[in-house]
């Protein structure tokens, strides 16, 4: 045999032996592969060792307030001066110039700060709860939840980009490769759900600029990786069997597809085969959870209208939220993500794009505001009715703030709208032990700086990560010769939010 038949031979082998996993539900292996790693020794103070697999539930160190996460990311960077963080001060100033002092050396993304002027905000500020949270007259249902929240306004972060600004809002640093913060929790506690991800993703709008990034395991096995739901049709493509493809049929196939890859590693020793026995597994199973998850027909109506899931889109010319039926969809991911944490969920994402509002803020924001600003709070008082808030941590989020400035792009007619601003933005987190009804950190007059209780995107994951009873200093994995963690180099927990 001539070295290039058998060259051939051999590369034949292995096509039909790996791509005999492939058959039946091929999509899903890539999206479901369990290959058995945990980290059962880095929760416990050490590095990360192969063990178990990551169903498999580990108990944190540290005493946790919060057993699982609904991490609501409103990419784009939604404006805070018009939502959570009330300037007077930037309202009297409107139209004048920035002190110099204050733009020296700053990079913006598109004003050009030599004829920039200062752009108040037409929002009406009033207080709420018995704490007195101020938030904006677009967050009527969520003033109502103000007691549960606790609203850090000093948060900062150096990415003034919105790609690498999501990637450093999700893993910790503005770089490819590293597991976000959904993918390290699956990996260092499991999942209590058999039947379903540990980690999932609910979509709406436009889609993120950072797209797969957002929600990737990194160096850690595919495994932890957050898989995508759908909020309508199948929950996840090529879930259903074929026309003439039967329960038992597609178990024999599954079996086999099992022995082939079975006899694949004992040939080849490769984990990564592993990982797709289990994957094949856990699709089979989710053949019959996920129907019934999105089946709403066992939610009351008064459930179904507080979420607003049969909500008609206000009219608006605009493509930048993501086309038709936006209202329906959040309000669905919404009541999706409460059903996946009762159903043992670790972690659940919930995207919308795209806050983006470099023109058309005063029509555009109102928009979002009313998409999300109902279904949200819902989400919040639902978990709270049925005892789920107390250990589930809820999160909104996004990649960075608007400037005090408006945005004076050339070209435009008219300054309606703000540029990106990494230096001073809000976020809250409600339930999951943390303490509500505060506000957190200070900005100046004008909202560009933080002047009171600064923290960085790697202290706000320390914080959500000490409250799932982990050290951040002590999650970590060995990686390319280095011990890699949530927080990278950084990173100090807030006392300040801790109930």
């Amino acid at each position: 045999m001539s070295a290039q038949h058998n060259a051939f031979s051999r590369t034949r082998r292995h096509f039909l032996t790996s791509t005999a996993s492939g058959i039946g539900l091929a999509a899903l292996a890539c999206q479901f592969r369990d290959d058995g790693l945990l980290m059962s020794s880095a929760v416990a103070g050490g590095t990360a060792t192969p063990a178990g697999d990551s169903k498999t539930l580990h108990a944190p160190p540290l005493l946790p307030s919060a057993k699982r996460c609904i991490c609501i990311f409103m990419e784009g960077g939604p404006s805070q001066l018009d939502l959570f963080d009330p300037k007077p001060e930037l309202t009297r100033l409107d139209g004048q110039k920035m002190p110099e002092s204050l733009t020296t050396n700053v990079r913006f993304a598109f004003i050009k700060k030599e004829t920039a002027t200062i752009m108040g905000s037409r929002r009406i500020f009033r207080k709420h709860g018995e704490c007195g949270m101020e938030l904006s007259d677009l967050l009527p249902n969520l003033a109502g939840c103000a007691d549960d929240i606790a609203l850090v306004r000093s948060m900062h972060t150096e990415a003034f980009n919105h790609h690498p600004g999501q990637l450093l809002m999700n893993s910790g640093v503005s770089r490819f490769g590293r597991p976000t913060l959904g993918s390290w929790l699956y990996y260092g506690l499991g999942s209590e759900s058999r039947d379903l991800p540990g980690y999932v993703v609910l979509n709406s709008g436009r889609g993120t600029s950072g797209g797969a990034s957002n929600w990737t395991s990194g160096f850690l096995p595919t495994s932890y990786a957050g898989v995508v739901f759908r909020s309508k049709g199948e929950p996840v493509l090529n879930l259903e069997n074929p026309a003439g493809i039967d329960r038992y049929l597609q178990r024999r196939t599954i079996d086999a597809v099992g022995e082939l890859n079975r006899a694949h590693f004992s040939q080849f020793g490769d984990d990564e085969i592993n990982s797709r026995i289990s994957a094949y597994e856990l699709a089979f199973r989710m053949q019959a959870a996920a129907p019934e998850l999105i089946d709403f027909t066992s939610e009351s109506q008064t459930t179904l209208d507080a979420y607003g899931v049969d909500r008609e889109d206000p009219r608006i010319k605009s493509d930048r939220p993501g086309g038709p039926g936006q209202y329906r969809s959040f309000a669905t991911n919404c009541l999706l993500a409460r059903r996946l944490i009762e159903r043992g969920v670790r972690f659940v994402n919930i995207y919308h794009a795209s806050w983006d509002h470099h023109s058309n803020l005063e029509a555009e924001l109102p928009f979002n505001c009313g998409m999300a600003d109902q279904p949200v709070a819902a989400l919040l008082k639902d978990l709270k009715q049925r005892g789920l808030l107390d250990d589930t941590l809820v999160i909104w989020c996004s990649e960075f703030g608007r400037t005090p400035l408006g945005e004076n792009r050339p070209g435009y007619a008219k300054v309606t709208g703000r540029d990106h601003h990494p230096f001073a933005f809000s976020t809250w987190v409600a339930g999951g032990g943390v303490k509500g009804g505060q506000v957190i950190g200070r900005t100046d007059d004008i909202g560009w700086g933080v002047v009171e209780d600064p923290v960085h995107v790697n202290d706000f994951h320390a914080t959500i990560l000490r409250l799932f009873g982990i050290d951040h200093l002590q999650l970590k994995v060995r990686f390319n010769g280095l011990d890699i963690r949530l927080t990278n180099l950084a990173g100090k927990v807030v006392d300040k939010l801790l109930a």
